[in-house]
């Protein structure tokens, strides 16, 4: 096992990494730039270096000053968290060769699923279904692209194959408005990710966001640890996320988690990963597989008491899974809410000082936190400052103990949506469970009149 690794990441789940590492008796390392300074996970780390300042292209995806620092500290692995560099084939690469291992999958499995194109051809290979599309990238000429539109049927989606996080995206109800479409996507993709390609997809009018979690040891040994609902959505941006989903049947689950690890399996994966499904009218359609840990992963943790961020550690020390598939048991249900600092209606963000911060307590509630109070929630990040998530027998328990735990929090001197989760925790739609990825829009469009 490793004596000591480097977290290149910041925020909550950072300060996540740091703790799995503590249990373990593995010693932290943890980069921050000038704007995280007085971060709770700098304060907790047995060593922290400041890498540059605040914005992320000097700090956190600055790979020669990660690199160099886990140099200098000696340490041994970089756990890359999500995120930043955690998706980054170059720099899985350039740890490796710089003599570290890196907690994540093998640079060619990031590569290979990283590419929405080419992560779809891999998926069709291994007899995992998918949303009907073009095969492959869109040709150049117009004429055929009008042929595809017109074989997958209208509406149809394009999408950026190097795109991710709901970006480079378009939804194209007419063939009139194609052509136009996917030359103006090829365009945003080609200055957003670097690369140009798109592909088409049958537009699905109202499905489901179902995931399913996994974990490799790269030694043939492969599980699926139950699915995830995450189709509380806004701008494809999860904002509530939950396992098990509510009333797919079990068997539809079943067969769907053991396609993903015989996809493991064939792509020689390893460690954690989610395949990422749209799932309407009884059926599955993969969408994207996302190699690394997820913001959502402590429910399935919950559901399965399996630690999944320890799992990632124990893989790349070389160590086989200690468990197989039949040992996986769900148990309950569990919710997670996204805690932004941002207003609960306009989300325009709130960063600013904390004046004063009260986590939940209580039975089957975990918070998982950077925050404290006069902690100043910097302006250059992402906006998540925690997640809150509760554990229940039920899901009726698991929404009742959420309920207390919103009631129970209290974040003042910035704004967050902490208001928008008390509402929807009593919203009728959401308790009866089955939303679609439309229903959070909808429902915020409607509160407006």
């Amino acid at each position: 096992m490793f004596k000591k690794i480097l977290i290149a990441n910041r925020g909550e789940i950072a300060l996540r990494i740091q703790r799995a590492c503590r249990e373990m008796g593995i010693k932290s390392v943890v980069v921050y730039s000038e704007a995280d300074r007085e971060a709770k996970y700098v304060k907790l780390a047995d060593e922290a270096v400041c890498i540059g300042p605040a914005p992320s292209a000097q700090s956190y995806l600055h790979m020669p000053a990660i690199i160099s620092t886990a140099e200098v500290t000696d340490a041994e692995a970089i756990h890359p968290g999500y995120g930043f560099l955690s998706e980054n084939a170059d720099f899985a690469e350039r740890v490796e060769k710089s003599g570290f291992v890196f907690i994540g999958p093998t640079p060619e499995s990031i590569r290979i699923m990283g590419d929405k194109v080419s992560a779809k051809q891999a998926m069709l290979k291994s007899g995992v279904p998918c949303v009907p599309g073009s095969e492959g990238a869109l040709p150049e000429d117009p004429k055929e692209i009008i042929r595809i539109g017109r074989s997958v049927g209208y509406p149809v989606i394009i999408k950026a194959a190097g795109g991710g996080g709901g970006r480079g995206m378009r939804v194209v109800h007419t063939e009139a408005a194609l052509i136009h479409a996917v030359q103006t996507t090829r365009a945003e993709a080609g200055a957003a990710f670097g690369n140009p390609s798109v592909y088409m997809e049958k537009f699905l009018e109202n499905p489901r966001h179902v995931e399913i979690q996994v974990l490799a040891d790269g030694q043939r040994g492969a599980v699926w640890l139950g699915e995830r609902d995450c189709s509380m959505q806004r701008r494809h941006q999860k904002v509530i996320e939950e396992a098990p989903a509510p009333g797919i049947p079990r068997r539809v689950i079943e067969k769907i988690g053991d396609r993903c690890t015989a996809a493991c399996l064939k792509i020689g994966y390893r460690g954690a990963g989610t395949f990422e499904f749209l799932y309407e009218n009884g059926e599955f359609y993969f969408i994207e597989m996302n190699t690394r840990v997820q913001v959502e992963h402590p429910v399935t943790e919950l559901v399965t008491g399996i630690d999944i961020v320890q799992m990632q550690i124990r893989i790349a020390a070389g160590q086989k899974l200690p468990f197989n598939q039949r040992a996986i048991q769900l148990k309950g249900h569990a919710i997670e809410c996204r805690v932004n600092a941002e207003h609960p209606y306009t989300f325009v963000p709130s960063p600013g000082r904390i004046t004063m911060w009260h986590s939940p307590g209580g039975p089957g509630v975990r918070v998982d936190s950077h925050a404290y109070t006069n902690y100043t929630v910097p302006p250059n990040y992402d906006s998540m400052i925690g997640k809150i998530i509760v554990y229940g027998d039920t899901r009726e328990q698991a929404l009742a103990r959420m309920r207390t735990a919103l009631s129970e929090t209290v974040v003042e001197g910035i704004q967050t949506n902490i208001p928008l989760h008390r509402e929807l925790m009593v919203d009728s739609g959401f308790c009866a469970g089955g939303t679609s990825i439309h229903y959070l829009e909808k429902w915020l469009a409607q509160r407006k009149k």
